[in-house]
This record gives structure tokens, C-alpha cells and sequence, in this order.
């Protein structure tokens, strides 16, 4: 939520208004993109190892300081504090494993050619500006933040514009760090306001994790730039579910795929693809388990569904059931807002759904699953593979050579067999089709926001 020049921060669950933050003006952007390309001349020639020793201690930081700093997430964008607490520790192996493996994975490459040398170097690029969302607001920035920064590269993050809190804190972490001044600053500015930013001469290279519709258009503006960019971009994640499954283990895992974070994850199973034979069993057993998920307040420690992080995601998801279920689909348990104070919305399942209604095709981001019903794992892979999005995919089944067959020809960046999808450092993670382009974490993503540079030695020269 934003009025005339400030942000403000409102508590999902109560529509309280916790703190109005000042955006900044035109001279402070111009300002901190300034500060950002002169701390990259001295930030960029450090040694890794240096740059290693700060992520460290901010590693040391997060785990420090994780109740207030979870606490930060769940008043401002509503997660259940338990899952506010693991963002946070995520974050910190995160730290942790680029500065424990950046010197190895940046380490001059020696290749043979004509030359009496030749080798790969790595060089960072610059300023990199990072347009960031709301749903993971702190695992989403440092799983950006810890390679690029530690590549040699600095920072600027436009936040969500409903979790400015957030972002200051996050940039008050890297001060406390002993990062220095300028290597990682935070915009408060609007969308209308990326453009100007990324046309900035200051800024080398963009990332950006949020809508399809938002990746356009910062895709279209830095291309028109020739400006690097990573995009991670929706999905609508296909849970598979084969005859020989361990149905227990996919219910249960399944549940939790579609209804962690309260639905609000890119990568969270959302169309649950099962075939004939099992599908009666598994339907029933998913819905009897998603009616018993506590909803209630984020800050208690045994709520498992909160509040959505704004108002009009609950209007959405209304248009999303209403346009489904006038199409034949069928609402199993759930489908309403709930009453009273708090952008709630009540755990829902949907039976019947087709590929051609907006719960089988568009992204549905929230807590609702989509039930979806194949005549066999030919027909589930068809499924599967019938949309504009192609980011994760999870896929059951107690048979993993077939299994992993099936996942090569799944089109998702990510294939789980036997498990739910999520993000690693040690895994490369990114999409494919409407879902981006481009990799975060593991070597890949450390590689994203550098010069790949090759030298060539020639033989030495006789006099």
C-alpha cells in the first residue's frame, strides 16, 4: 500500500497501519545510485576472501537477531512466525555457503588452446539493481545478495512497496555486517519509478523475481538498455502423482507443497495431477488433511495458514474460484474470505478442474489447490505440461528409473521426484517459458552477474 510520498506497512492480519515510510525523492535515488558505483571501484578489488568474511558475519547476524527479524516479516506481510523463523535461518546457510565456496567457484579456469595460456576470469559487473517481492522478503533478497555480492558486484533492491520495513532493516543488516557504505542500499520508490533506475548509466545488470507482468516490463526496458537479466517469474506447479505412490507421503508432503507460506509461493504445488486409479483415494485423504490446517493469527506458533498480504489478493482469488467453479468446477472444503478483521481466506480444494479454467491455467496465489484428474502418466504428462509456465514441478511415483525419464520431459526447472520443490544454494533454480530465464544459486548463479572473460596468452616474444 503506498499514498503520495510514503510506503505504508500494514499488518495483514489486523489492517493495522504500523509505520508510514518516507519514499525517496529523485536527488536521494540519483544519491545512493552514486554511492553504489563508487563502493563498487574499492568493493570489487577486494580479495573473495574478504568479501567472504562479511557475508559471514552477516550470517552470524541473521541467526542473531532471527526472533525480532522474523518477527519484522510476520507483521508486515503476514507468514506464520515458525516460517518467518526458517526464512530467516535459510538465509543465513545461504551467507554461509557462498563464503564458504565463492573462492572455488570464481577461481581462475585454466583451458587449452593455441595459446602457451589461456584461462577463464571471472570479473564482476557493477551495480546491480534487484526489483524484489513481498512473499519471501528476506530469502528472496539474500538469495540474490550473498553470490553478487560476494562476486565483487554492489546493490540496490527496490522492495515490494508493502514491506518497506523489510527492506530497511535488510539494509541496516549489511551496515551492521561491516559491508561497506554503499555496497547494499535499499530504494523506496514506486514501480512507475524502475524504469528511470535501470536506464541509469550507474546500473549494470538486473534481476528481478515477481509477476509475468512485471518481468516484461522490466525485461523490455533493459533490453532496450543491453542490460543483463535474471527473471523468476510465476508458476503453476504441477504435482504429480502416479498409481505406485506412496500415497501417505503424498498427501502429506502435498499439503504442505500448496499451503506453506499460505499459498503465496512461486514455486508451491498448485494443479495436482493424479491418475485414475488412486484419484478418489488421494483426493479424499488431501481434503480431509487441508480441514485440518489451523488458521489464525501468524504470531502464534501453532497457526498454519495466516492472513494473505493484501486485500485485494483475497479479491482475486474470489474471481479465480467464482470463474472456475462457473465453469464445472466444484469447491471440496473452503472457498470463501473469512469474516471479520485480516485479509483471510479459508484453506480450499477444488475438484473437477480443466486446463481451460483460471484455477488449470493461471497462477493461483494463494491457498487454494486445484484438483485435476488423469487417465495415465502419459495423460498426466500432458497435463503437466499444458501451460505458459514451466518453473517446478513435483512428481510420484516408487519407480525411479521411470520416474526420472518422465522428468526430463517435463518442461520445469526444477523436477522433485518423490519430494516437494524448493530452492537450495547447492542447486541451480530458475524457470523456464512464462516462468523466466536465468539461473539463481549454486555455481550458476554466482556466475549470472559476471564478466566471463577469457585471456589468452600468446608465446613469448624473441627479441
Amino acid at each position: 500500500m503506498k499514498t503520495d510520498g510514503y510506503m505504508q506497512s500494514v499488518n495483514p492480519a489486523t489492517e493495522e497501519l504500523l509505520k508510514s515510510c518516507k519514499t525517496h525523492s529523485a536527488e536521494e535515488v540519483e544519491a545512493r545510485l552514486a554511492a553504489a558505483a563508487e563502493a563498487y571501484s574499492s568493493w570489487s578489488r577486494k580479495p573473495v576472501s574478504a568479501r567472504s568474511t562479511r557475508m559471514r558475519r552477516m550470517a552470524e547476524l541473521l541467526r542473531g537477531n532471527k526472533q525480532e527479524l522474523a518477527t519484522v516479516i510476520t507483521s508486515e506481510m503476514g507468514k506464520p512466525i515458525v516460517q518467518s523463523e526458517a526464512e530467516i535461518e535459510k538465509c543465513a546457510y545461504n551467507c554461509n555457503y557462498y563464503a564458504d565456496h565463492a573462492e572455488r567457484l570464481l577461481r581462475d579456469e585454466p583451458r587449452a588452446s593455441g595459446a602457451s595460456e589461456s584461462y577463464i576470469h571471472y570479473a564482476p559487473l557493477g551495480v546491480i539493481l534487484a526489483v524484489m517481492p513481498w512473499n519471501f522478503p528476506f530469502w528472496q533478497v539474500f538469495r540474490f545478495a550473498a553470490p553478487a555480492l560476494i562476486a565483487g558486484n554492489t546493490a540496490l533492491l527496490k522492495h515490494a512497496s508493502n514491506v518497506p520495513q523489510c527492506a530497511l532493516r535488510i539494509e541496516e543488516l549489511f551496515r551492521e555486517a561491516g559491508f561497506p557504505q554503499g555496497v547494499f542500499l535499499s530504494l523506496l520508490i514506486r514501480n512507475s519509478e524502475v524504469s528511470k533506475v535501470i536506464e541509469h548509466p550507474a546500473i549494470a545488470a538486473v534481476t528481478l523475481t515477481g509477476s509475468e507482468g512485471a518481468g516484461r516490463q522490466v525485461a523490455t526496458c533493459s533490453g532496450r538498455m543491453i542490460k543483463k537479466t535474471v527473471m523468476e517469474l510465476g508458476g503453476s506447479d504441477p504435482f504429480i502423482v502416479l498409481e505406485d505412490a506412496d500415497l501417505d507421503q503424498a498427501v502429506q508432503t502435498g499439503v504442505r507443497a500448496r499451503f506453506q507460506n499460505t499459498g503465496q509461493s512461486c514455486i508451491a504445488a498448485k494443479r495436482f495431477i493424479i491418475v485414475e486409479r488412486v484419484f478418489e483415494q488421494f483426493e479424499r485423504r488431501f481434503v480431509d488433511a487441508v480441514r485440518r490446517l489451523k488458521t489464525g493469527d501468524p504470531m502464534d506458533r501453532s497457526t498454519e495458514i495466516g492472513p494473505l498480504a493484501r486485500r485485494e489478493f483475497v479479491d482475486e482469488l474470489e474471481r479465480q474460484i467464482g470463474e472456475s467453479t462457473s465453469s464445472g468446477a466444484v469447491v471440496l472444503t473452503g472457498g470463501s474470505r473469512r469474516r471479520g478483521k485480516g485479509y483471510y481466506f479459508e484453506p480450499t480444494v477444488l475438484g473437477n478442474v480443466r486446463p481451460d479454467m483460471p484455477a488449470g491455467q493461471e497462477e493461483v496465489f494463494g491457498p487454494v489447490a486445484a484438483m485435476m484428474r488423469a487417465r495415465d502418466k502419459e495423460d498426466a504428462l500432458r497435463l503437466a505440461n499444458q501451460t505458459q509456465y514451466g518453473l517446478g514441478a513435483s512428481l510420484w511415483t516408487s519407480d525411479i528409473e521411470a520416474a526420472k525419464e518422465l522428468a526430463h520431459r517435463i518442461e520445469a526447472g526444477q523436477v522433485f521426484i518423490n519430494g516437494m520443490v524448493a530452492s537450495d544454494p547447492r542447486l541451480p533454480f530458475g524457470g523456464v517459458k512464462s516462468s523466466g530465464y536465468g539461473r539463481e544459486l549454486s555455481e550458476f548463479g554466482i556466475r549470472e552477474f559476471v564478466n566471463v572473460q577469457t585471456v589468452w596468452i600468446g608465446p613469448p616474444l624473441t627479441r
